[in-house]
């Protein structure tokens, strides 16, 4: 299904998406309007689901999360079922920032944080490592982020 959105909706998802605890007031005046149809603008676009919620957003570094890892998952069976108690168990496992299913030369890749090498180390052993039918993996060490951030509209 395709949202149609106007120039008003977009310029508050993008004030939103960098400020999501600006104030209805000062929304209402970076985008020309006033607090109501602000608000109710804001309301539908989250009954739509196109917004989804509000979060902080917290500072994998300050956190001493510096590790960053990529992992390749193959397993050693990929019917739904398979794929469903994978699914679950990675979901459980917190030092899995983001994980895809995806099309290619593996199963699964997952971008994992840790403090540093024997801390990725541990998780690969004792959380990865066993995942339901796991068959083998491929880590990829990030040296440097060059590009890290949120979604944002352009």
């Amino acid at each position: 299904m395709q949202i149609k959105l106007d120039a008003l909706d977009f310029k508050i998802l993008a004030e939103l998406t960098d400020n999501a605890r600006l104030p209805i007031a000062e929304l209402a005046r970076r985008v020309g309007l006033s607090k109501t149809p602000v608000a109710l603008r804001i309301k539908h676009l989250e009954e739509i689901g196109l917004i989804t919620g509000y979060r902080a957003i917290l500072s994998p570094l300050q956190l001493g999360l510096t590790h960053v890892t990529y992992v390749e998952v193959n397993l050693v069976d990929t019917r739904e079922q398979a794929l469903q108690q994978f699914n679950a168990a990675v979901r459980a496992i917190p030092e899995i920032e983001e994980c895809y299913l995806i099309a290619g030369r593996c199963d699964y890749l997952m971008k994992v944080r840790a403090r540093d090498m024997a801390d990725y180390r541990r998780i690969m052993a004792e959380k990865i490592s066993v995942l339901p039918h796991v068959s083998n993996t491929s880590s990829h060490v990030s040296m440097e982020a060059v590009v890290e951030q949120n979604f944002r509209l352009a």
